[in-house]
């Protein structure tokens, strides 16, 4: 069997890279940071190769990545706004950044994540993007749930919990939001310092990046925080950030749910999925998290969501 050759030539690609901008380089090895199908990433002292999921369209990337280079306050910016091919795939060039520490979950930046998140719903968008990408991902976790002949009660509460979500989260629709600017896939690990090792901290991976409900956005948190897996004030601190940097996803004061219910469900309903589909693959029983995910799918299925009004279809 031919191995794939993507991961050493990225590896080769990011050690050049990183010696034609410094003399500098102490030149160690270079570390995989990630080797997923959506997405293969390597680092080489102070940059970071990405090759981007096979099929993401040069047209579709560019203008996320110059949307990047021209927000450099709230997004990490690419070294180069031009992607080059290896093997099939775009691959993309950044700076190193810190990422946040999983062994320190007590030093999570939620105030920053939602600061940097309630900014970048304020900003326009420097050139036309297109549309956030959250919906399609969720639609995507749930055919790839339905591809593995997965069956049991935990498949039909997911299934169930997906069909009450309105067309749009379904990405079934065009969103009701066409021109607030998204992050698309907002979690923890979408967030580094840069300049590494105590800059401020900035977003992350343009892939998702695009025009949505900004709602979306906050619907990672909010579930975890529905689900229990996130501290009640873990959450308050990020909704109270949220607010007082004037993000407009919720109200600015009263209950957000109404806005942040759907995205909330849906994204509950994609974690659930993956985590269904994970579980088949590798031959195990889901563990205590992925079943409170289902748990939750089980009990959304019985209790239609709140629909902020004009967002229903």
């Amino acid at each position: 069997m031919t191995s794939n050759p993507l991961l050493p030539d990225l590896a080769v690609r990011a050690k050049v890279e990183a010696h034609s901008r410094t003399s500098a380089c102490s030149c160690g090895a270079t570390v995989t940071l990630a080797d997923r199908a959506d997405a293969t990433v390597v680092r080489h002292a102070g940059t970071v190769a990405k090759a981007h999921a096979q099929g993401l369209a040069l047209a579709d990337l560019t203008p996320r990545l110059i949307t990047a280079a021209h927000l450099p306050d709230l997004l990490l910016a690419p070294l180069s706004p031009q992607p080059v091919d290896l093997h099939g795939r775009l691959v993309t060039f950044w700076p190193y950044g810190t990422p946040v520490d999983p062994e320190d979950p007590d030093a999570a930046p939620w105030e920053a994540a939602a600061t940097l998140l309630a900014r970048l719903h304020r900003t326009p968008a420097p050139v036309a993007v297109p549309p956030m990408r959250g919906p399609a991902k969720a639609a995507l976790a749930v055919s790839r749930l339905r591809a593995t002949g997965a069956t049991g009660p935990g498949t039909a509460a997911v299934l169930r919990a997906w069909d009450t979500l309105p067309d749009w989260a379904r990405a079934e629709a065009p969103q009701p939001d066409t021109s607030t600017l998204c992050h698309g896939d907002l979690h923890l690990g979408q967030l580094v310092r840069h300049p590494a090792p105590d800059g401020p901290w900035l977003l992350i991976d343009v892939d998702d990046l695009g025009v949505g409900v900004p709602a979306w956005d906050l619907g990672r948190p909010a579930a975890w925080y529905a689900c229990g897996l996130l501290s009640p004030e873990e959450w308050h601190r990020f909704l109270a950030a949220y607010r007082a940097a004037e993000g407009p996803a919720v109200p600015a004061d009263g209950d957000p749910w109404p806005a942040l219910d759907v995205p909330a469900r849906a994204l509950t309903v994609q974690t659930a999925a993956r985590a269904i589909a994970k579980a088949q693959v590798e031959g195990r029983l889901l563990d205590e998290v992925e079943q409170a995910l289902v748990d939750a799918c089980d009990r959304m299925a019985a209790v239609p969501p709140e629909l902020t009004q004009g967002y229903a279809k």
